[in-house]
């Protein structure tokens, strides 16, 4: 089986390692951060994919590393429900999850502050130079590099993000710290209100610590907010350090002035029990929103997996299971073909390819019903979850 550097160690990242290397294959991750990775306040809805690993060869149980939730539900600005249903759901954070990963896989093979600054193909070896000048040579390069992918650039340059016309005001708050009417409101559930071009998601996912005990656990919003190109877009992810970020404004990088105007609108627009929520979280952040679409993964033996090749809207809560399948689907082909990385590539790139464009399109599909077109209903089927398909 092929030697292998995955460049960059994030939960797609980390998971691709992992098969591959149950797989036989001699791997490396190189991470460019120098310290241990993290993501404060980013919650994530965990679906089977996300999962897999942790489950099946990791010896956890979902309710190990999540919150679960029974019940959608829609409410109105009043604070009366609008609409339920019954359906389970997981919730985990990011943070969960990456630490719960790392501490299956060998300590010395993920190496901090190795930032891959370029590579090249020649033969039957990719070669790699990172930051320090220094050089690495593996039988293939998976580059899980994230949505401002140098490699992408690199194999595709005129695969560029896309940015998708709105925002994401993000943030957590403890949950013991909400009133007894709002904790009443948010049990078990994962909780709506749909505004005129907008809505809102609220959900209970670990502690910091990765606790699940009631009380502990954090509650985590993500509010849909349209902003237009060019000034408002520029104004509000400049930070109040002068930095203007493409992607992310991380917690507590947001103005006063942007945080201000958004509480005050949750306020006026919000059921009490999200207004609450909304208005209490103590640095709420900003992630922009973005299509990515490629038209290949692969070339020669080098690959593109998670959000390096396809950064989808987050309204299939899909992502992370997307980065995840792609190292589950790699690791099985290279079995599959003894090895051989081109043949291996080759049939993988097929699968991985029509994964990706079919959820880019779904979830722009959703996205457009809310921000846009106005046809963003509670109860749509297409709204559940999922990666291959609504609920699964």
């Amino acid at each position: 089986m092929p030697r292998v550097i995955v460049m960059g160690g994030s939960l797609g990242g980390l998971t691709a390692a992992l098969v591959l290397g149950d797989a036989g294959c001699d791997v490396r991750v190189f991470e460019r951060s120098s310290s241990a990775l993290q993501a404060r306040g980013a919650g994530i809805a965990a679906l089977d994919a996300t999962l897999r690993y942790l489950v099946e060869r990791g010896g956890y149980r979902p309710e190990d590393v999540c919150s679960s939730t029974g019940w959608i539900r829609f409410f109105n600005r009043d604070g009366s429900l609008r609409h339920e249903q019954r359906h389970h759901y997981w919730f985990s954070s990011w943070n969960t999850i990456y630490r719960s990963l790392l501490r299956l896989f060998e300590a010395g093979r993920y190496l901090l502050g190795h930032e891959v600054m370029a590579f090249g193909q020649g033969g039957d070896t990719v070669g790699v130079t990172l930051a320090d000048g220094s050089q690495a040579e593996a039988d293939l390069l998976v580059c899980a590099d994230g949505v401002s992918s140098t490699a992408r650039a690199a194999l595709i340059p005129g695969a560029a993000p896309s940015y998708a016309g709105y925002v994401a005001w993000r943030g957590t708050l403890p949950e013991r710290t909400l009133s007894p009417a709002t904790r009443k409101a948010f049990e078990d559930a994962i909780n709506y209100q749909v505004l005129p071009d907008s809505h809102i998601l609220v959900y209970p996912i670990p502690a910091l610590d990765g606790s699940l005990a009631e009380g502990d656990r954090l509650i985590n919003l993500v509010w849909y907010v349209n902003v237009t190109a060019g000034q408002e877009l520029d104004r509000l992810m400049t930070g109040r350090d002068g930095i203007r970020r493409v992607v992310s404004l991380p917690p507590g990088a947001a103005t006063d002035e942007a945080v201000t105007g958004m509480r005050r609108t949750a306020a006026e627009v919000f059921a009490p029990p999200i207004a609450e929520v909304v208005t209490s979280a103590a640095e709420p952040f900003v992630q922009a929103v973005y299509d990515i679409e490629v038209p290949r993964m692969a070339q020669g033996r080098v690959c593109l997996i998670g959000d390096a090749a396809f950064a989808v809207r987050p309204h299939a809560a899909a992502g992370t299971a997307k980065a995840a399948d792609d190292g589950w689907a790699l690791a099985e082909e290279l079995a599959a073909a003894d090895g051989d990385v081109p043949e291996a590539l080759a049939a993988w790139e097929r699968r991985q390819l029509l994964l990706g464009r079919q959820l880019v399109a779904r979830t722009r599909e959703i996205g457009d019903s809310s921000q846009f077109t106005g046809t963003f209903r509670p109860g749509d089927p297409r709204l559940i979850f999922g990666l291959h398909e609504p609920g699964h």
